[in-house]
């Protein structure tokens, strides 16, 4: 009797918890269906009375969202690209290379992770103001080239591999290329989906870093975008509101359904990020 009270109490927290987390985003979607008239009703509606699809159309064509969504692919691109490269031979090195000093150059791997990005931003800018970079995609893509957080997860991974893998492959002529894209990697391929997944949504949702590196519509991403937009109607939010939401969901969509794809990877690869 108690174990089935105890169930029944853990469900229904969990049902409650996962709630109270989804009602922000149900209500950003009907509202995102809605029509103005509904926005300014005194008493606010949980479904809206009729399903208007032309607010995504009039979102979309509110402001460039093509150009935006092309930038946004591009950036994101680039930075997964980049970063799983630089991460995967950086994780290789800490986890199965023999040199001096390296669990040292680890650690201060992992103090790169107490810094925060405002504190690096201003001498970042400065550089690469200096080089002419800012507003374009290298700005917006090579300093997010290496990842510390990545390069730890990715090498508790690699450490819980056997070195007699490596070892069998050396003594059949495979050279580090092979062993770290051919054997690793597959072997290793929960956590690099889970990087993969979260790089994809801290890229995709980054806002702060393309809004001091970009200053013109060619370059804007969609989160600048979006912010642009409710700049532009500012003091007529009340009549525009179903177009940011509209805006907003187009957004989310695609980290939605990649993550929704990729979850019990990422479950996967947290159970197995212990330190070692």
């Amino acid at each position: 009797m108690g174990k089935t009270i105890f169930k029944s109490t853990r469900i229904a927290g969990a049902i409650v918890v996962t709630a109270i987390m989804f009602f922000p985003v149900y209500w950003l979607l009907i509202t995102s269906f809605k029509s103005p008239y509904e926005l300014r009703m005194a008493t606010p509606s949980f479904w809206p009375d009729k399903f208007l699809w032309k607010n995504y159309i009039e979102a979309w064509n509110s402001a460039p969202f093509g150009r935006y969504l092309l930038n946004t692919i591009t950036k994101t691109s680039g930075i997964l690209i980049l970063q799983m490269n630089v991460t995967l031979w950086a994780a290789f090195a800490f986890a199965k290379g023999k040199f001096w000093g390296r669990d040292k150059l680890f650690l201060l791997v992992l103090a790169a992770l107490i810094v925060p990005t405002q504190v690096t931003f201003v001498p970042i800018y400065v550089m690469l103001s200096k080089v002419g970079w800012i507003n374009t995609f290298y700005a917006l893509i090579i300093p997010h080239g290496a990842s510390a957080y990545a390069i730890f997860l990715l090498r508790q991974a690699f450490k819980s591999i056997n070195d007699n893998v490596l070892e069998a492959a050396r003594v059949d002529g495979a050279g580090r290329f092979t062993i770290l894209y051919r054997i690793l990697s597959p072997m290793a391929y929960p956590t690099i989906a889970t990087l993969i997944v979260l790089t994809f949504i801290s890229s995709w949702n980054e806002y702060f870093w393309p809004l001091v590196m970009t200053n013109s519509d060619q370059m804007r991403v969609l989160t600048v975008g979006i912010a642009s937009m409710r700049e532009a109607i500012a003091g007529n939010e009340a009549l525009s509101f179903h177009l940011l939401s509209a805006a907003s969901i187009m957004v989310i969509i695609p980290i939605v359904l990649v993550f929704f794809f990729a979850q019990k990877h990422i479950v996967s690869a947290m159970s197995n990020s212990t330190f070692k």
